[in-house]
């Protein structure tokens, strides 16, 4: 589940959190079951060949319908797993220890924590702060989202964009407040484009006016 990336500070660390919940292969797997139930949906269209195949060669209805939930269940089977191992590297966020002036830190990913890194092994932090904002006339709010980018010594670590309401600004101070002492850099860079307006069908349009023109 995603919140508002924030900095919370605790007795033994200073936490960036980024998705709430806990962590652990057995919440990941848990946490995984819901979502995998789209997979019987995504591969439906190989389940209604087998089904429109078996019908065609007359099969009982009974029959298919066995068949067609035996399949549905070993798709599940097979997708739940397969979810929960491509999330299990998602970031649910990064503790760096002590609190106060931290010498290392570590990442918490959906499966579990990593090792606890030295703190000089974090090269830079790039928050990229994303707004979408209607275009005039449009009854939907702005929408406001955050990715991170964690610059580690020989490999990357990129945080999808994540909804945001929060002050970029005072997020991206906090951090080099915190970690500028350990020669972190911390860049904040924000884009802001406008929603694209829907196009209308102007072959519909114009097929209506031509009607009402023709009526009179």
């Amino acid at each position: 589940m995603a919140t508002d990336p924030l900095l919370r500070q605790g007795p033994d660390s200073t936490d960036l959190v980024l998705r709430a919940g806990p962590a652990g292969p057995a919440w990941n797997a848990l946490t995984s079951a819901g979502p995998a139930l789209f997979t019987p949906l995504a591969l439906g269209v190989p389940t209604l060949l087998v089904a429109f195949w078996m019908a065609l060669a007359g099969a009982r209805a009974s029959t298919v319908f066995v068949v067609v939930g035996v399949i549905a269940g070993l798709e599940y089977l097979i997708g739940w797993p397969a979810l929960a191992l491509s999330r299990a590297r998602d970031i649910l966020r990064v503790e760096f220890a002590p609190a106060g002036v931290p010498a290392s830190l570590r990442l918490v990913r959906a499966a579990g924590p990593d090792d606890w890194l030295p703190v000089e092994t974090l090269r830079e932090v790039r928050l990229t702060h994303k707004v979408v904002e209607p275009y005039q006339g449009d009854y939907k709010p702005a929408v406001s989202t955050l990715a991170l980018e964690l610059v580690l010594r020989g490999v990357r670590e990129r945080l999808d964009p994540l909804p945001f309401g929060g002050d970029p600004q005072r997020l991206a101070d906090a951090l080099e407040a915190l970690l500028g002492p350990a020669g972190v850099v911390v860049k904040l860079r924000t884009e802001r484009s406008t929603r694209d307006r829907p196009q209308t069908n102007s072959w519909t349009s114009g097929g209506s006016a031509s009607a009402g023109s023709g009526g009179g």
